[in-house]
């Protein structure tokens, strides 16, 4: 018989945060949080509960936990999408229909409570948080921002009464064997034509200190109306800025800037980590941070972050000169390849831009729903 507890007590936080590296020991394609990071869900002033609320249940069998459950009610997100839904995360279980059954009918039930009509994901808090179910690619490794899961996930949920919403596609790309001169002769053409040039910093504290608001402007702008998305409130700013002085390394960033040095286009890429988180099973000791730091400063794969466009500007062929850009990051150094992360299928524009590139699709993930 299975046993669903709402976490309550450190020894139930504790069991929720460590069940997925149980579950995932001997695998080597996971990647887990930050054990640090996973606590402060736990804490009243945790940076989303300005605008959302959050519930988590254990599943037990024999006394022992089999599985977890996050649901998370996004004010912000329903009423910017005119919804009523709770948002499901950080799902994990065994292969057994009865766990996964009670896992999402105590989410439902909770999600009912709060009197929503449906039910999806995974999604978490905001797009800065893990999300989507892996459907394929399971045999190949995770970057630190994305989630693994074992194949059978995608059964128990689609028997459940579970329908895909949107799917996303993530790609490993390379530098092509020989770079077409045209592109960047269109880059340096258009970077003329407006009057644009690519920003300099000595630091990354100048850089954040510099840019960091505008950062946000033009994401907040590009991704207004991608799947999920909320706006950037300070305190999300804050936490992403204090992520970003930890990993961000100069050569892996290109900002587009006017003549007035205002920010119009901008890509950032990061030293991947997931093999240094690996190891360490998101816990920092003083070895673990060894790794980390050696991660950053002699990488052999980047994560590609984020690329942000000011409207008026994404029809004008800017984003060439960050393509650009990007080609020569990977073909400076050490860098074998990057990975994209996700990409929504329906995003051609972004689906178009890796043309450029010799690249393949490696992962696909789906985010569901369910009308309760």
């Amino acid at each position: 018989m299975v046993k669903i507890v709402e976490v309550k007590t450190k020894k139930e936080q504790r069991e929720f945060i460590n069940f997925p590296l149980k579950l995932y020991a001997k695998n080597q394609y996971f990647v887990p949080y930050l054990y640090s990071d996973e606590l402060k869900m736990f804490k009243s002033d945790y940076t989303y509960y300005d605008q959302a609320e959050s519930v988590f249940y254990l599943a037990y069998k024999d006394n022992k936990v089999v599985g977890r459950i996050q649901g998370i009610l996004q004010r912000v997100a329903n009423e910017k999408w005119n919804q009523k839904r709770v948002r499901f995360n950080r799902i994990d279980f065994i292969d057994d229909e009865e766990v996964s059954k009670a896992l999402f009918e105590a989410v439902e039930n909770w999600a009912r409570e709060k009197k929503m009509e449906e039910v999806v994901g995974p999604l978490g808090f905001s797009d800065l948080d893990r999300e989507g179910l892996l459907v394929e690619g399971f045999d190949q490794k995770q970057t630190f921002e994305e989630q693994y899961n074992y194949p059978y996930y995608q059964r128990h949920i689609e028997k459940l009464g579970y329908v895909k919403e949107v799917g996303w596609t993530e790609r490993k790309i390379k530098a092509p064997k020989e770079i077409d001169p045209r592109l960047e002769k269109i880059s340096k053409r258009m970077m003329d034509k407006y009057k644009l040039s690519f920003a300099k910093c000595k630091s990354t504290s100048e850089f954040i200190k510099k840019y960091g608001d505008a950062f946000f402007e033009i994401l907040d702008k590009t991704y207004d109306n991608i799947y999920g998305t909320v706006p950037f409130t300070d305190r999300m700013k804050k936490m992403m800025i204090a992520n970003f002085k930890l990993i961000i390394d100069l050569k892996y960033v290109a900002v587009i800037i006017d003549e007035t040095g205002k920010v119009v286009c901008f890509g950032i890429c990061f030293p991947s980590i997931a093999d240094a988180v690996r190891k360490c099973k998101g816990h920092f000791t003083p070895l673990g941070l060894i790794r980390l730091l050696y991660a950053i400063k002699r990488p052999r794969v980047i994560d590609m972050g984020l690329i942000g466009v000011l409207p008026e500007y994404e029809m004008k062929g800017i984003a060439s000169a960050i393509i650009s850009e990007v080609m020569k990051m990977l073909t400076n150094g050490r860098i074998e390849y990057a990975e994209t992360n996700l990409n929504l299928e329906d995003n051609y524009s972004i689906q178009n831009q890796w043309k450029s590139f010799d690249n393949e699709i490696t992962k696909r993930r789906i985010s569901y729903k369910k009308s309760i």
